[in-house]
């Protein structure tokens, strides 16, 4: 089981990454425009860089909805190697057969 703090911080960084995502990718159109004058591109990175740093959805780390782990997790399932194991062994996840030679 991962450290409460580090699963609670990666929850507020989602938070924080759904809350300024319309802002930040309207600041950062601007920015990518080369059509916009140099002064109004400066002026967007400006204000892109004063939001929070957590709100970047690069942040954000996939972690197991189970236990927490940050490492060896399945992005569709949302579920690490080891926990889609014990679940498939205790016969929770239908299809799943642990294989066996």
């Amino acid at each position: 089981m991962a450290k409460l703090s580090s699963i609670n911080k990666n929850n507020k960084r989602i938070k924080l990454s759904n809350q300024y995502y319309k802002k930040r990718k309207q600041l950062k159109d601007i920015v990518m425009n080369k059509k916009l004058s140099f002064e109004e591109r400066f002026k967007a990175q400006q204000k892109l860089s004063k939001l929070p740093r957590n709100s970047s959805k690069i942040r954000v780390m996939n972690r197991c909805q189970i236990t927490g782990r940050p490492h060896g997790v399945y992005r569709k399932l949302k579920i690490s190697r080891i926990a889609l194991r014990q679940l498939g062994l205790q016969g929770k996840i239908p299809g799943l057969v642990k294989s066996s030679w």
